[in-house]
C-alpha cells in the first residue's frame, strides 16, 4: 500500500532564517529562495527518508501534480495541507507548481536498484518517480591486494579505512527535470546535502526509463 509523506513547494511567504534582506520602500525585505518544484520535492523527500537513520533498505516514491492530487482526493490534500490550523486551509497549488510524494510499499522482489527498476511501470497519472538508496564510497586503489575469498575480499572492503557512506537520493520528472541529492553520513546534516543533475547518470536514466509510455 502506497502511504503520501510530503506535499508542498515551500509557501511564497515563507521565511528562510538567515537569508539575505533588503532595505526597500522604507523596510527591510527578506529574499526568499524558491526551488524548482522536483528539487523543492526532492529535499522534502530526502529530509523525510533521513529522519529514519542510516542502514536502511531502498525507498521509492511516486511524485503527482500537487493540483491535480488536490482534485482527485480533496479531504487527503487538505489533511495534507501544512498550514497552521489557526490559519486555515491555503490557497490551492498551481498546475506545475508542486508535487505531492507517496512512498511506494509492496515492491517486488529484486536483489539491486537496477533490477527493481526494470520491472515498474507507471499509469499516466504519476508525473515523476525518486528513489534513495545507501551506497558504500570507496577510494581508488581500494580494491588492490584484496583476498581471494569474496567473503573475506567483501569484509576487507567493509572495514576499509577510507570508505564513505553515503545515501543518494535520485528523482526525475515526465517533462524531463531530474536532480540528485547526496548525504553523507560522516556529514549527516541537512545543510551539508550536496545536490546535482548529473551526480548519478545511469540511475537517472534508469528512472527516466519507468516513467517511458
Amino acid at each position: 500500500m502506497a502511504r503520501t509523506t510530503t506535499r508542498r513547494q515551500r509557501p511564497a511567504d515563507a521565511r528562510v532564517p538567515g537569508w539575505p534582506a533588503v532595505w526597500h520602500d522604507g523596510r527591510v525585505t527578506e529574499i526568499v529562495p524558491v526551488h524548482p518544484p522536483l528539487l523543492e520535492c526532492a529535499l522534502e523527500a530526502e529530509k523525510y527518508v533521513a529522519a529514519s537513520g542510516w542502514d536502511q533498505p531502498l525507498r521509492l516514491f511516486a511524485l503527482v501534480d500537487a493540483a491535480d492530487f488536490a482534485e482527485a482526493e480533496p479531504d487527503l490534500a487538505r489533511r495534507l495541507d501544512d498550514a497552521p490550523a489557526e490559519q486555515g486551509a491555503t490557497e490551492a497549488p498551481e498546475p506545475g507548481s508542486a508535487y505531492v510524494t507517496i512512498e511506494q510499499d509492496d515492491l517486488p522482489a529484486h536483489s539491486d536498484v537496477e533490477e527493481l527498476l526494470a520491472q515498474l511501470a507507471w499509469p499516466p497519472q504519476v508525473d515523476g518517480v525518486a528513489v534513495a538508496i545507501e551506497r558504500i564510497v570507496l577510494p581508488p586503489g581500494a580494491e588492490e591486494g584484496l583476498p581471494e575469498d569474496p567473503a573475506e575480499a567483501t569484509k576487507a572492503l567493509l572495514e576499509h579505512p577510507g570508505r564513505a557512506d553515503i545515501r543518494i537520493l535520485a528523482a526525475v520528472s515526465r517533462d524531463g527535470d531530474r536532480v540528485c541529492l547526496v548525504r553523507q553520513r560522516a556529514h549527516d546534516s541537512d545543510d551539508k546535502v550536496a545536490s546535482g543533475e548529473e551526480i548519478a547518470p545511469g540511475l537517472l536514466d534508469a528512472l527516466a526509463a519507468t516513467l517511458e509510455d
